[in-house]
């Protein structure tokens, strides 16, 4: 029923319920949300200091653990966006002076060194042509060179599609005394990880890709390294939202509050992550390379090509190279007006030269990969 809302003197709104078009997500975030999580967040909220909330926070610190696999206890979710938790990673263990080295393989590697610059490191870039990786060695030459304090790496590059090799790259940063911080914004529950294995000291990664979850609750971990610089800090935590010192005080044992946490996205993200855990962490990453593969085949069937050398693409997130003389945005925009299908453009420098197709969580499913490669065939010719 459409109601007439005054919002002030001179302005009159007629409102009906809301309702919004079913979209399949097939960009690079948010993916579709499994119906089980959808229906978790209707789940009538507790108090945030509610024993059973706490419970269920509990809960979402061993399911990430889990799909992290790492037994950092400093494990949360963060109440906010993958940037958030981005932030967070920065904030706690960067001061002013420290040396930050960032290997910018795309646009969110350069978000990892703006981040670092406004908390006042001293940071220094290395860089690879967008679409590509960096060896052991050059990682080796940087860290020689620089001797940083932490060493940022993007795991998943969700601009460019392409997957950055993390083994080894731990031990480097021990022989070296420096910590390494990861982000795994579009790898986390679609591509393997091993956070202990690998060294990683820091890691951040978000709810609404690979996890099967709308945005709004982060997963954030820090190694007991990572925690002791932390604790060895001669300044406070520039952002106080974010402060692990006072964070973990709500997350940890003490139960102290902190602010009031977003109880329906805890809800959400806690059935994704056991959605994840009754599927096997080590199924979902297998799902998702399968269905990658009968997706890359598909577009290559019908003439397209993609832009990530193979051994190095992401199972989640695919870029796609645009033929020549089509207008991108124009198809773009065909899919998701005439089929219900969002894609993704390019982003920096692959702007207007790829499109970036997502298949990540529930999203990750063959029927979802014919579905758009049929609206292709439909919208290309024209």
């Amino acid at each position: 029923m459409t109601q007439t809302v005054s919002i002030n003197n001179n302005q009159r709104l007629q409102l009906e319920p809301l309702s919004t078009p079913e979209r399949l997500l097939l960009g690079p975030g948010p993916s579709n949300a499994h119906p089980a999580v959808l229906q978790a967040m209707n789940t009538p909220p507790l108090g945030h200091l509610d024993p059973a909330f706490l419970a269920v926070m509990d809960e979402i610190q061993s399911l990430l653990r889990y799909v992290w696999q790492t037994e950092n206890p400093l494990t949360i979710a963060v109440s906010g966006t993958g940037t958030a938790a981005m932030e967070a990673t920065i904030a706690n263990v960067v001061e002013p002076g420290d040396v930050v080295l960032v290997g910018v393989i795309g646009y969110f590697g350069n978000r990892l060194a703006d981040m670092a610059g406004r908390y006042g490191a001293d940071v220094r870039s290395i860089t690879k042509p967008w679409g590509q990786v960096f060896s052991l060695d050059e990682l080796r030459t940087a860290v020689q060179t620089h001797r940083p304090t932490i060493l940022a790496l993007v795991h998943a590059e969700t601009s460019t599609g392409a997957c950055q090799p993390l083994e080894g790259v731990g031990e480097l940063c021990r022989e070296f005394g420096c910590l390494l911080l990861i982000d795994t914004v579009t790898s986390l529950g679609g591509v393997p990880i091993f956070l202990d294995e690998w060294g990683v000291d820091l890691a951040y990664s978000c709810s609404q890709k690979g996890l099967g979850c709308p945005p709004g609750a982060s997963p954030f971990t820090m190694s007991p390294r990572a925690v002791e610089k932390l604790q060895q800090r001669r300044t406070k935590v520039a952002n106080w939202y974010l402060d692990m010192t006072l964070l973990y005080k709500y997350w940890g044992s003490e139960r102290v509050y902190h602010h009031t946490a977003p109880i329906n996205m805890y809800y959400a993200l806690r059935e994704a992550l056991r959605l994840i855990a009754e599927e096997g962490v080590e199924n979902s990453w297998r799902r998702h390379q399968e269905n990658v593969e009968y997706l890359w085949q598909s577009l290559e069937n019908i003439g397209l090509s993609l832009h990530v050398q193979r051994e190095y693409r992401l199972p989640t997130l695919t870029t796609v190279r645009i033929p020549e003389g089509v207008d991108g945005k124009a198809i773009a925009r065909q899919l998701l007006l005439e089929h219900n299908i969002e894609i993704g453009g390019g982003l920096g420098e692959l702007a207007g030269q790829v499109w970036r197709v997502g298949l990540m969580g529930f999203n990750s499913r063959k029927e979802n990969v014919d579905r758009l490669i049929e609206a292709l065939q439909q919208v290309l010719p024209k």
